[in-house]
Order: C-alpha cells, then sequence, then structure tokens
C-alpha cells in the first residue's frame, strides 16, 4: 500500500472542504461545523483567559468562518471594519459639529453604499430596463454573505458614538472582533456594540448556566432548523412551484406551513447563534419571543426579530421623528421604516410589498388603537384578536416567499376559490408526519415559558450522561428527518 498517496488524498480532501465553494456556505447545523467546533472550542477555553490571544483566534476563526461562506468577499469585512473603527475614533475626538456630521455621512455613504451596491445594483438596473424596454442581462454580483447584518451593526457602532451614547475603542483587535463574530455573522442577532463590549473586556468565563444553557439552546435551533424546518419546507417548496396545480386546502397549508417554516427556521438560526454565544461566555440577548402569540401587528414586531425590529425603531423610525410630530407623520414614518425593513430583507417588490403590508397593518392598529382599548380583554376578543393578527402575518409572508407577485396572486386566490374542506382528512392522510410535525411545532409555541425554563435548568442540571444521550437523540432525528442536502437558512440571503 502508498501511504503517501493515501495521506495525500487525505489531505486534497481536507483542503477541500475547507476551501470556499460557491452557494454551499459554512452553516451551524452541517458536519463540517461540528467537526470544527469539536476543534474550535477546547481550544477557545485554554486561550480564554489570555485576552489577546483569544481574540485574535476568534477573529481569525470567524475570518475563516466569513471566506468559507463568501470566498474573498470576506475581505470587505476587514475593509468595513478598519474604515468604522477610524472614523469613529475621529469623531469623537472632533469638537468641530461640521467635521463630525462629515465623518458620520462618509461612513454611513460606505457602509451603506458597498450595501446598495452588492445587493441593489441588478434590482434597480432590471427595473430601469423595463422603464426603456431594453434587453436587460444581470450583472455577476455575489453577495458576501451576512453583509446586511454586520452592516446594521456598524452603522449603529458609529452613530452611537456621533450621538455620545458610546466611547469608541481604541483597540481595533476589539473592533474586529465584534464586528466578525462568528455566531452573529451569516444571519444576526444583530448586538449592538454598547451591549457586546463590555462583555468582551470584562472576558468572563462562562459558568455551567451559561455554557449548557447555551449547549440547550443549540439543541433546541437544530431541532427548529434541521429537523422541522427542513421537513416541512419540503411540501411548501412544492405547493409554491407550482400553486396553479393544488387544492384549495392544499395551498392554505402551505400557507400555514411557510408561516412555521420561517419562524423555525430564523429562530432556529438564532437559537444555535445565541447558544454558541453563551458557550463562549457572551450574552447575545433574545431574538424571538413567541412571535406568533402575538394579538396585533404591532406586538409582533415586538416579538420577531427584535434585534432587528429594536434596530429600525431606534435608527430609522425615531430617527425620522417617530411619534413627536403628530399622527400624520408617525403614519408616513412608520410606512418608511417598514418599506426600509421590507427592502433590507431583499431586491425584489415582492418584499417591498410585504414591508408595506406591515406599515399599513401597524397604521391602521396605531388609529384603533384608543377605539380597541375600549373592548373588554375577554377571552373571545383575545382570540379573535390573535387569529386576526396570525392571518394577516401569514397572507404577509406569501409575498416574501413567493418569488413574483404572479405566483402570490394564485397562492392567495387558489386558496379561497377551490377551497373544499372535504379535503383537509385526506391531506391529513397523505401527509400525516408533515401534519404532526405541524401540530407540534404550534404546540410548542404555546407552551408556558415557566415549563420551558423548568426544562433548561433540568438539562443544565442533569449528570453528563443524560446530555450525552438527548444530544445523540437530537442527531439521530437530524439524520432520520434530513432533506436530500442541507437547506441553508433562509435569512442568510438577506
Amino acid at each position: 500500500m502508498d501511504l503517501s498517496y493515501d495521506f495525500s488524498t487525505l489531505w486534497h480532501h481536507v483542503l477541500e472542504q475547507l476551501s470556499y465553494t460557491p452557494g454551499e456556505p459554512l452553516m451551524f447545523s452541517s458536519g463540517l461545523f461540528w467537526v470544527l467546533a469539536i476543534v474550535f472550542l477546547p481550544l477557545y477555553g485554554m486561550l480564554k483567559s489570555r485576552r489577546t490571544q483569544m481574540m485574535l483566534f476568534v477573529i481569525a476563526f470567524s475570518l475563516f468562518f466569513s471566506y468559507k461562506s463568501s470566498g474573498w468577499y470576506f475581505l470587505l469585512l476587514v475593509a468595513t471594519s478598519l474604515i468604522d473603527w477610524w472614523v469613529a475614533r475621529r469623531i469623537h475626538a472632533s469638537s468641530v459639529p461640521a467635521t463630525r456630521k462629515g465623518l458620520l455621512w462618509l461612513s454611513l455613504v460606505l457602509s451603506a453604499g458597498t450595501l446598495l451596491a452588492f445587493k441593489y445594483t441588478n434590482f434597480a438596473l432590471a427595473n430601469l430596463s423595463a422603464l426603456v424596454q431594453s434587453n436587460f442581462q444581470p450583472l455577476d454580483i455575489v453577495l458576501p454573505i451576512g453583509i446586511s447584518f454586520y452592516t446594521f451593526r456598524t452603522i449603529s457602532y458609529v452613530v452611537d458614538v456621533y450621538k455620545g451614547k458610546l466611547q469608541p475603542t481604541d483597540s481595533y483587535l476589539e473592533y474586529l472582533f465584534f464586528l466578525s463574530f462568528f455566531p452573529c455573522l451569516v444571519a444576526g442577532p444583530i448586538v449592538r456594540a454598547s451591549e457586546f463590549m463590555p462583555q468582551l473586556r470584562a472576558n468572563k468565563r462562562p459558568d455551567a448556566q451559561m455554557i449548557y444553557g447555551g449547549l440547550w439552546l443549540f439543541m433546541i435551533g437544530v431541532l427548529k432548523k434541521a429537523v422541522v424546518a427542513d421537513y416541512i419546507a419540503q411540501y411548501v417548496n412544492i405547493a409554491y412551484g407550482n400553486p396553479t396545480g393544488y387544492s384549495g386546502v392544499e395551498l392554505l397549508m402551505a400557507i400555514v406551513g411557510y408561516t412555521m417554516q420561517i419562524y423555525c427556521d430564523f429562530s432556529g438560526y438564532s437559537d444555535m447563534a445565541i447558544g454558541l454565544g453563551s458557550v463562549m461566555g457572551y450574552d447575545l440577548g433574545v431574538n424571538f419571543d413567541l412571535p406568533y402569540r402575538s394579538r396585533s401587528v404591532t406586538e409582533f414586531w415586538r416579538r420577531w426579530h427584535m434585534s432587528l425590529s429594536f434596530w429600525l425603531r431606534d435608527y430609522v423610525y425615531i430617527s425620522m421623528g417617530g411619534n413627536r410630530r403628530g399622527k400624520v407623520r408617525q403614519y408616513v414614518n412608520l410606512m418608511t421604516t417598514m418599506l426600509v425593513g421590507g427592502l433590507w430583507h431583499g431586491a425584489a417588490w415582492t418584499f417591498v410589498f410585504w414591508g408595506a403590508g406591515h406599515g399599513l397593518a401597524l397604521c391602521v392598529h396605531k388609529a384603533l388603537l384608543p377605539s380597541l382599548k375600549k373592548i373588554p380583554d375577554s377571552w373571545p376578543v383575545k382570540f379573535l384578536s390573535w387569529l386576526t393578527t396570525f392571518v394577516v402575518v401569514s397572507l404577509l409572508w406569501v409575498f416574501f416567499r413567493a418569488d413574483s407577485f404572479t405566483t402570490a396572486w394564485q397562492v392567495i386566490s387558489g386558496t379561497f376559490s377551490r377551497f373544499d374542506p372535504a379535503y383537509f382528512p385526506v391531506f391529513a392522510s397523505v401527509r400525516s408526519t408533515w401534519c404532526i410535525m405541524m401540530a407540534v411545532a404550534f404546540a410548542a409555541h404555546f407552551v408556558p415559558k415557566r415549563i420551558v425554563a423548568d426544562l433548561r435548568q433540568m438539562f443544565i442540571d442533569s449528570f453528563w450522561i443524560f446530555k450525552l444521550l438527548l444530544f445523540i437523540v437530537v442527531v439521530q432525528l437530524v439524520v432520520h428527518f434530513a432533506a436530500a442536502d442541507v437547506q441553508p437558512f433562509i435569512y442568510a440571503q438577506f
């Protein structure tokens, strides 16, 4: 046997796995990441007390994570961090208003301009081409993974320094660590420097609560994403791929299915990211707070993707005046904020419509709020409020999921025009596992928080053998329900 040949082949395979592959970002639910984590976490633990070495190690891993997901575009992240770190320090050092404002706009133009160039160039050119009726061919532009998220994080940092809410860091390593921190890199949460930097400087070792609580949250996230969301997605993708070929009941199930899919997909990713952060000793906050229990669209946006919702509130809505300039201006600010939120999610008019729909729903709720407060808060009223909110949110998700207005209209119109309740038993029989998965996901959404907290604490306090067995069960469930390929996180494309 030629051992040198075998070693060479193995080494080539390893390098191939560690190299950038277009369309295959490194994800927390992938086997490769789990292998890397087994190597990374012990080394991180050994370096934790040596802060500078720890930061260099984590930065190196985070930049590799970015490279594996976006190729050499990870250098954009490095360039952005270097520019905004320098700009923030210059803003803080200057006492000249014009200079400070000029530096702020320099940072905003460079950060937002880079995002706009990569994300919206083809969208703008396609619409311009449609106006002049030319034959437009999209440019070959690759959207760097996570650019929307780290752009919002760096913007909040510079703006907070400009407003005097945050002292800029003198250490570039600290800022690069913050901006490139790999648990938050691909799809958030959009953690702010004011929340993260003090933890980095304290550099406390995680205790058992943080480590095992983080592991618990990571496993919950894996179940949500790799089991529930990916399994539900298989039917949803089929239905949305040919909406005219399905009955109203089947399309209704696709609508409700995607409503649960996107929640489990994105909140699952957030759980994994926050769990990893906790294992490493960082509190990354809460990004989802059971949003489908909301009884108004206003409440929904206080519970859904909270780091983005609060970012839009603080840096768009309040910056435009919020509710301080009268009702009409408040409605304009709400609509503008949600249009920005919609366009942030994707360069398509369907996303703009989705944002506008939520903006309109928020305005209607604000306008009706004085009258709604007079209605007794009985159980029928609570249920009706919840049902109305869930229907509005679910219907708007159709435009988020559909690849065009035509597809969205076919899904919605087909649901009502071809609806026959007699199909429910047939659907439940043919797709029994899918229905059970949906029922379990909805039921879990309404489990009291006290019970969830108790289960988490039981896991933290349990013997290591129980933790290991539970982890093995999670892995087996992932393997059992796995689709042919590992499904990318929905929000990774944003």
